[in-house]
């Protein structure tokens, strides 16, 4: 069973999740085999060497590297690895981590730097006395302001305090699946440090930097790293060896179609749920469809205190992200399952349950999706190599009539088409015709 996508970019077998994608059809003549070489050739390329060439443009990226190198175990040689670690490290850090430090610094932070440490250093002590039980917001707000008077600077702080070392402590904070009602407690990590004698110095260290990571901080990171060195690498950095990287990053962005390989019938995996999340194997059908011709089932990821028309909503949202053909999708009811839409998920399912969910095409665009085009009579035969429609802009040549890339012809895309076009071919068929006097 294939299903067609177009959605994204491939990098390369960690960035996808449990049903394996592979290359499905390229644009500009992008073959399977150049596609291969490029994603290759950027994994392999040596940070040793990269950095040198990038530290003259600024010290952000030598000093995210040295970050995450100082947390892998191992020695981070090239840039897949480096983007390998980063996401692997993305799955064990908390969903719901609040980036601290970096909100004072927001120019909607009206308070000073010292005042909003004042108040961290209040709540701290406050959830201190709540012996490392878990404490409503309102609890622990009405004990601080017998310490803090403004109430606005507590609200935000509690707003922004989750996930962050004290001492020997992290506060935690999260949704309370039954009440609803947001609560705070501490967590004692002091035997994560001293407790075992065997651990040297670099790793407290270590475990410290990671536990005050969070997911914000690396996703910026990341997302840094990918804008500088591979969407917007500057002009003097791609040099010498590293004048690769834009043929080779423009090759995989041409690659937009990719095909999911999953085996018919295949049960999907227990979805495991984390604190404060529901986690359900979706697939989808039309109303009154086969149900035997299916999307498999994908993971969609709810707040535990969602309602099932949220769910309804994300499990559409989800599969018109993913699925070309299913873009305009929109989810009716849930297969079997008797609720209105504000009724809870979690009073109706557990975390992992499989659910079908029935939907409909919103619009109808009249236009069937084929493998290499729109099933249309043009003739195809661009500089790039390309044959066949693949989905980019087009202009035919008014004398042949085959059509080819605007791009490959030097037309920018913010250019309009003009109103007459010749091919490479013809205009020189032209230029060779005797004049006449």
């Amino acid at each position: 069973m294939e299903l067609r996508l177009v959605h994204g970019v491939a990098y390369g077998e960690p960035w996808f999740g449990r049903w394996g994608y592979r290359f499905g059809h390229g644009s500009y003549g992008v073959t399977e085999q150049m596609y291969q070489r490029s994603v290759d050739a950027l994994h392999a390329l040596p940070l040793r060497l990269l950095l040198p060439h990038l530290a003259c443009f600024g010290r952000e990226i030598p000093a995210i590297v040295s970050k995450y190198q100082s947390l892998c175990d191992q020695v981070l040689l090239t840039l897949g690895d480096l983007f390998r670690f980063m996401i692997e490290l993305k799955t064990r850090l908390p969903p719901n981590s609040m980036d601290y430090h970096g909100a004072i610094t927001e120019a909607s932070c009206r308070w000073s730097t010292k005042r909003v440490e004042m108040a961290a250093r209040v709540i701290v002590e406050q959830l201190k006395n709540s012996e490392l039980r878990w404490v409503t917001r309102q609890e622990i707000r009405d004990a601080a302001r017998a310490h803090i008077g403004d109430t606005g600077l507590l609200d935000y702080v509690l707003k922004t305090l989750g996930n962050h070392i004290f001492g020997n402590y992290i506060v935690r904070r999260t949704v309370n699946p039954i009440t609803k009602v947001l609560e705070y407690c501490l967590e004692d990590i002091s035997n994560v440090f001293t407790g075992h004698d065997n651990l040297a110095s670099g790793n407290h260290s270590k475990l410290r930097i990671r536990l005050q990571l969070t997911r914000a901080q690396l996703m910026r990171d990341m997302f840094y790293l990918y804008k500088q060195i591979l969407k917007e690498p500057s002009s003097a950095a791609a040099t010498g060896m590293l004048d690769a990287i834009p043929v080779a990053v423009r090759m995989v962005m041409d690659t937009k179609q990719l095909v999911k390989d999953c085996q018919q019938g295949r049960p999907p995996e227990k979805a495991e749920g984390s604190h404060g999340y529901l986690k359900l194997s979706c697939s989808i059908r039309m109303n009154g469809a086969d149900v035997e011709r299916t999307p498999p089932h994908e993971t969609v990821v709810v707040p535990a205190h969602a309602t099932i028309g949220e769910l309804k909503r994300e499990v559409g949202r989800h599969f018109r992200a993913v699925y070309w053909g299913l873009k305009s999708f929109v989810a009716d009811s849930i297969v079997g399952v008797r609720c209105g839409d504000s009724d809870l998920v979690h009073d109706l399912m557990q975390s992992g349950s499989s659910i079908v969910v029935e939907g409909r095409m919103k619009e109808d665009d009249g236009e069937e999706i084929y493998e290499g085009g729109n099933g249309g009579n043009k003739i195809v035969d661009c500089p790039c190599g390309g044959k066949e429609e693949d989905g980019e802009r087009m202009i035919c040549c008014d004398i042949c009539e085959v059509w080819q890339h605007t791009r490959c012809v030097r037309i920018p895309d913010e250019d309009d088409v003009p109103p007459v076009f010749l091919c490479g071919r013809c205009e020189n068929d032209m230029l060779a015709l005797p004049t006449i006097q």
